[in-house]
């Protein structure tokens, strides 16, 4: 066990100190035990050691509001307890770390295995939809879908131990934590980058899960050189604990068998030798990769972009969402083109991006002028926006109540109206 702090991460040690590291990552929302049945067999050959997720388990709640953040908590934790270099498995969030590991920092990593991942986890949307529930609502309502997600309905049936265990798991997470989490989700995206990693990499999934399936394993595995797939039948998003043998025998495997050697700089791991083994692994085939097609980019006048219009769409994106985003560029023609970049380059690269004010305060005063000047349509949109900006219902309300009494009654009376369809939309979970 560990002592925490802003820097580190909670963590423990299973098995024989002078064995070779390997670390297990958690999913979001969970906790180090979806590991519990694999250690018995990994401790084995390895010193194994997981962590938590901020706020998670019982961990202090230092939000991390980026994978890149968790990768380095991580690096700091392992560098205070002599970990130079390790084998690493991550389930969804903690597979991205994994990936980001592998990318980052190659040269601490011996052998990757990435379950349940993604190198894009749906939409950015998505995930900030789901830090406005958890906002609005508490983890209650993802606490009690969370079965369904990460299970087969046979599972969930026939282990309701384990089901009610998973639904305590994310009730018992910190709120603020998990949000984090989901914003470090929304902006991970390495699809370009999967060429660049360097070391063996198992690419395990479910046959049936849902959220980060075999599609998304097939796209890992096409996209990273030294990568094979194994597809776990009967299991499915959080399979280590729906499939725990079939899981720790091809941990085993692959981590016995594919533990490249150290860089220049020795550190003393060594490489695990072991029998021949029957291979159990397909190989990777060549496999279309599957990607989003981009909006046509609009264009003005033959000129380049200047430089805030690639800022100022990231901003725009992050705080209208890509949907929103997305029709209106699509919607763009000769006529409205020169608006849409305008608005991308001064709207949302120059003002929304200033660090004077930040966005929840800038969600307040846009809701304001909105109401002054009885644009109802944009108030719509930007309620959405200052929900995904953190902004809770409570405080929209105060919003509007001031705006009653500087910009008058009927204004304010409209307002509420289209204010109250938004959040009732955007904070009911749905079933």
């Amino acid at each position: 066990m560990s002592e925490t702090t802003k820097e580190t991460l909670q963590y423990r040690f299973d098995g024989p100190e002078d064995a070779p590291v390997l670390i297990l990552g958690p999913s979001l929302g969970t906790t180090w035990h979806m590991w519990d049945r694999q250690v018995p067999e990994l401790v084995k050959q390895w010193r194994v050691f997981r962590y938590d997720l901020p706020g998670h388990g019982g961990a202090p709640a230092h939000p991390a509001g980026s994978v890149t953040d968790l990768a380095t908590r991580l690096l700091v934790t392992l560098d205070s307890v002599g970990v130079q270099r390790f084998g690493y498995a991550g389930c969804a969030l903690g597979g991205a770390i994994g990936a980001e590991l592998a990318l980052r920092h190659p040269e601490r990593l011996a052998s990757l295995a990435l379950i349940a991942a993604s190198p894009r986890f749906g939409t950015a949307d998505e995930f900030r939809q789901r830090g406005v529930i958890v906002r609005t609502n508490g983890l209650d309502p993802i606490a009690r879908m969370s079965p369904e997600r990460w299970f087969t309905s046979g599972f969930a049936a026939a282990q309701p131990a384990i089901t009610e265990w998973a639904v305590q798991m994310v009730r018992t997470t910190d709120p603020g934590c998990y949000i984090a989490a989901c914003e470090s989700l929304a902006s991970f995206d390495v699809r370009g980058e999967l060429a660049r990693v360097g070391v063996p990499t198992l690419v395990l999934v479910g046959s049936d899960d849902q959220v980060t399936g075999p599609a998304e394993a097939r796209t890992l595995v096409a996209g990273i050189p030294d990568a094979r797939l194994a597809v776990v039948p009967g299991a499915s998003h959080l399979v280590p604990v729906e499939q725990p043998a079939a899981v720790t025998d091809l941990l085993v495997r692959h981590f016995s068998t594919a533990w490249q050697p150290a860089y220049d700089n020795p550190t003393g791991q060594t490489a695990i030798s072991a029998a021949p083994l029957k291979p159990v692994l397909t190989a990777a085939q060549p496999i279309t990769p599957i990607a989003e097609i981009a909006p046509p980019a609009v264009q003005s006048g033959g000129h380049s972009r200047p430089d805030q219009y690639d800022a100022g769409m990231k901003v725009r994106r992050e705080v209208l969402g890509d949907a929103h985003v997305d029709r209106a560029l699509a919607q763009a023609d000769e006529f409205s083109g020169d608006f849409q970049e305008f608005i991308t380059r001064y709207a949302w690269g120059e003002i929304w991006n200033r660090p004077g004010l930040d966005r929840r305060s800038r969600s307040c005063v846009t809701l304001t002028a909105l109401v002054a000047g009885g644009h109802l349509d944009e108030l719509a949109f930007h309620t959405r926006a200052a929900l995904r900006n953190g902004l809770t219902p409570t405080e929209i309300k105060e919003v509007l109540l001031q705006a009653a009494v500087y910009c008058g009654v009927p204004a304010a009376n409209s307002a509420f109206k289209v204010a109250q369809q938004v959040i009732r939309e955007e904070t009911t979970p749905e079933e």
